[in-house]
Formats: structure tokens, C-alpha cells, sequence
């Protein structure tokens, strides 16, 4: 079993806990564009037992269905507070929960799809993560992923790797992740893939093996 690194989880939680306050803010016009493909994603979604993983501010919850069983995961206890403002005043039913993707607190084959929006690009290793997601889904049931990826282009690929250091100083968010292969490394099968900017913002659903 992979150990967790507590010392780059400790540094996650104090970066996003510090970002927390102005998070919604330093994001609102990227949303315009993410908006959208969020919508796309929870459109996909099969239940009834959803967890989302990295729910932050509950950017999601405006996407939510009804009918569903939702429990909500977050690293940070700040963004888990922004989380549950949102969550009552929009009048949304979601568990919201403090857990590390790392080591989930649930049972084996507990959820019948798993999202994770903007997550992987900030867990301190993404392919342990994504372990704990294939672990806790039922056989055959659906991952979905939108994600920020490491372009394949040679000189675009060349500069996210060396903005990269400064990226992660700003925001928390590595923009040189290889999610893609790091989903088929963690055991999923029924790859499928939807670029959606370039060859960078990728809509990403697989499968547990049933």
C-alpha cells in the first residue's frame, strides 16, 4: 500500500485554506467558461450514491440533480465552510465532509459514480487518489473527471512545465499533470476522452471493472 505524503497533504490543506477567502473571486471569469462543462459532466451522471471529491467553494452544486444521494469531500476545512454557506442558501441536500482523496473514510463499493472537477491537478499524488476513487466505487461504476492537463504539443508542453513552479506558488494547481494516463495507472478501463480547450481541458469518464 502507498504511503501519503502528510507532509505535501499539510501543505495542500494550509495553501487552499489561505486561498479559501478569495478563491470564488480569483476564478469568477474562468467560470463563465467552466460553467458549461460542468453542466456537461453532471448531465452524466448515474446514481443514486454520487460522491463528488474536491467540492471547494460547492462551485458544483448549482449542478447537482435531484434524486440523488450526494456526499461532498473536501481536503480544506475553509473551503468546507464557503461549501456549506452555499449549500444553505441555495437550499441544496448534500453531506458535506473534511477527508483527504488520499484515504477516503468509506467503504468498499460505496458510490455508484464519483466526480472530481479542477481536483487532480492539486492532490499530492494523484495516482493514490484515484485508487481510493476506483476502491470506493462499485464494480462497473463511472468515474467522471474534468480536468486540466499537460498539453501533448512540444513548446506548449515545454512552457506549462516551466510556469508550472510558479502556478502551484499562486494558485495550488499543478498544470503539468498526465491525469489521463494517471486514471489508466489507477485501474479504470472504458477510457473515454472529450478534449474541450486545446488538448488541455479534457472531459475524462472510465469505468471500475465490473
Amino acid at each position: 500500500m502507498a504511503t501519503i505524503d502528510q507532509r505535501a497533504t499539510a501543505a495542500t490543506r494550509a495553501r487552499y485554506d489561505r486561498l479559501a477567502r478569495f478563491y470564488d473571486l480569483m476564478e469568477r471569469g474562468a467560470e463563465r467558461r467552466f460553467g458549461p462543462w460542468r453542466a456537461a459532466l453532471w448531465r452524466r451522471v448515474r446514481g443514486p450514491r454520487v460522491l463528488e471529491v474536491g467540492v471547494g467553494t460547492g462551485k458544483n452544486m448549482a449542478y447537482y440533480l435531484r434524486g440523488m444521494a450526494i456526499v461532498a469531500v473536501d481536503l480544506s476545512p475553509r473551503m468546507l465552510e464557503r461549501a456549506r454557506t452555499r449549500a444553505a442558501r441555495e437550499g441544496v441536500a448534500v453531506d458535506l465532509r473534511e477527508a483527504d482523496v488520499q484515504a477516503l473514510p468509506f467503504p468498499d463499493a460505496s458510490f455508484d459514480t464519483v466526480v472530481a472537477t479542477f481536483v487532480f491537478c492539486s492532490v499530492p499524488d494523484p495516482v493514490l487518489g484515484l485508487r481510493e476513487l476506483r476502491r470506493v466505487l462499485v464494480p462497473g461504476g463511472q468515474l467522471l473527471l474534468l480536468e486540466h492537463v499537460l498539453s501533448r504539443r512540444l513548446l506548449l508542453r515545454r512552457l506549462m512545465h516551466l510556469a508550472n513552479p510558479l502556478v502551484v506558488r499562486i494558485s495550488g494547481a499543478n498544470i503539468n499533470r498526465e491525469t489521463v494516463d494517471n486514471v489508466r495507472r489507477a485501474g479504470f478501463v472504458d477510457l473515454s476522452v472529450e478534449d474541450l480547450w486545446l488538448d488541455i481541458v479534457k472531459l475524462i469518464q472510465a469505468k471500475v471493472p465490473a
